[in-house]
């Protein structure tokens, strides 16, 4: 038997290849899916199943695309409504796989047909938990997304039933499991996760707060506390999931249309196009084509283009650097956004060696903003989470997250100059990009962030203080 773990980081989600005698599962696969087909094939096995363990809101899954491809059919849990051809199981329902079976464990409380697979291995002992999102390393699946697409459901009654699955299904298993999260340390889906990605389940019994003994009311406030609102993007995927989507074959043959100059600019101007520059930031700083939005594809680049891109529909210019179109389109189609109708031919070197129009974002560094804090009173920007901006921050500096860029941008005068800063460059380049395409023109960049800042030893450093009750 072989379980295998394939970890996309971009997303912190992972998909799984198990295999036995010949025959393989995929279990939540990714948009592109000839990857898994080509690694059943080099192993000389079929494909038999493709477990969904829930309808995804974070990313766009690859069920249909695999299931058309290899002929294998699409496995939920109970009370799944997918608009397609799926098995529906039933709560203890097994599928065999060469020597080994899957067991279902219906599971909801991060949404309603959310479903575990426990895996046995060849002598029928419990060995692996694939949990999806109703368990994580360290935490639990949050239990307020699926009420955005259904009225009927609360996060407190979605967490009441997270609290009976976890304690009538999963507790009870034995110790020695593995357990095999769907998402890991940076994904939305939780609030709290590890950087591991994999855990024995008697460890997670001791040290995941969701795990411990309390009751159901105690369990509900623990796992609601301090959730953030999510990507606006997370109901749109989880709609695509249930009803269906362009296959990514299609997908990537309308983005790979490569324009020059001339073409690019008429594309953008005809057909209200956002360009989008997936260069790293600190090069987009130096030049970029005016009105061009810069989210880094050396970063976390889907979520961003989620959370900060509203029309999932919406068609995408690309400026890529050379070589790396494909993989861009393909990171969007991963969330969604499948109308990219081609690229910048020769990337941002074609633009300017063409003569045409490019503007740029001053960017300085710690020391220099240091100096520049010396000579005059400036104003100073963090752009980075409010919790990170209350762990510590710049003495008078003002929080402007970008999770929440629309508000942030009420907040600033276009006539004043503001330097801005988020912890290591990536988030303010963005905010810089799209503030400056919205006429902010005295915009200033902190290459290094807040890291940069702290390690100079130059600054005074505050932290948030919380407000003392009176008694």
């Amino acid at each position: 038997m072989t379980v295998e773990q394939i970890y996309t980081g971009c997303l912190a989600q992972g998909a799984y290849y198990i295999e036995s005698e010949g025959e393989a599962v995929i279990i939540d696969p990714l948009r592109e899916v000839d990857p898994y087909i080509k690694k059943a094939k080099e192993n000389n096995a079929v494909i038999k199943y493709v477990f969904e363990t829930h309808f995804h809101a974070d990313f766009v899954s690859g069920h249909l695309d695999l299931s058309k491809k290899t002929g294998a059919p699409i496995v939920y849990g109970p009370t799944a409504k997918p608009d397609f051809e799926a098995i529906i199981a039933t709560d203890g329902q097994e599928f065999k796989v060469g020597k080994v079976a899957f067991k279902i464990l219906h599971t909801p409380g991060h949404t309603m047909e959310s479903t575990c697979y426990l895996l046995k291995d060849e002598n029928g002992k419990d060995v692996g938990l694939f949990s999806g999102d109703t368990l994580f390393i360290g935490d639990v699946g949050r239990p307020d997304l699926a009420q955005k697409v259904n009225n009927e459901l609360t996060q407190d009654k979605l967490a009441g039933y997270l609290y009976d699955s976890l304690h009538n299904k999963i507790l009870p298993l034995n110790d020695d499991i593995i357990v095999y999260p769907a998402h890991g340390a940076g994904s939305a889906c939780g609030k709290n996760m590890s950087k591991e990605t994999t855990d024995a389940l008697g460890h997670q019994k001791k040290v995941n707060y969701a795990l411990q003994p309390m009751s159901k009311d105690e369990f509900i406030k623990a796992v609601t506390k301090d959730l953030v609102a999510p990507p606006a993007y997370f109901p749109l995927n989880v709609m695509m999931n249930i009803h269906g989507y362009e296959s990514i074959d299609k997908v990537l043959e309308k983005g790979q249309h490569a324009f020059g100059p001339n073409a690019f600019e008429t594309a953008a101007n005809e057909t209200g196009a956002l360009v989008l520059d997936t260069r790293n930031p600190q090069t987009f700083a130096k030049g970029f084509i005016p009105n061009s939005i810069n989210i880094g594809i050396d970063g976390n680049f889907a979520p961003w283009v989620g959370t900060l891109i509203p029309d999932i529909k919406q068609q995408i210019l690309l400026i890529t650097d050379e070589g790396r179109e494909e993989e861009v389109i393909t990171r969007l189609a991963r969330v969604g956004y499948d109308n990219t109708i081609g690229y910048l031919k020769g990337g941002f070197e074609a633009w300017k060696n063409a003569s045409k129009e490019t503007d740029n974002i001053h960017s300085i560094s710690a020391d220099e903003l240091a100096d520049a804090m010396q000579k005059e009173n400036i104003e100073i920007v963090d752009v980075r989470k409010k919790s990170e901006y209350d762990s510590e921050h710049i003495t008078d500096a003002e929080n402007a997250p970008l999770d929440f860029i629309n508000d942030s941008m009420a907040q600033l005068d276009k006539n004043k100059t503001y330097y801005v800063h988020c912890a290591g460059g990536y988030r303010s380049m963005i905010f810089n990009s799209v503030l400056r395409a919205r006429g902010f023109d005295n915009l200033i960049d902190i290459k290094g962030g807040f890291k940069a800042i702290k390690e100079s030893g130059k600054f005074k450093l505050s932290e948030f203080v919380a407000p003392t009750t009176q008694l």
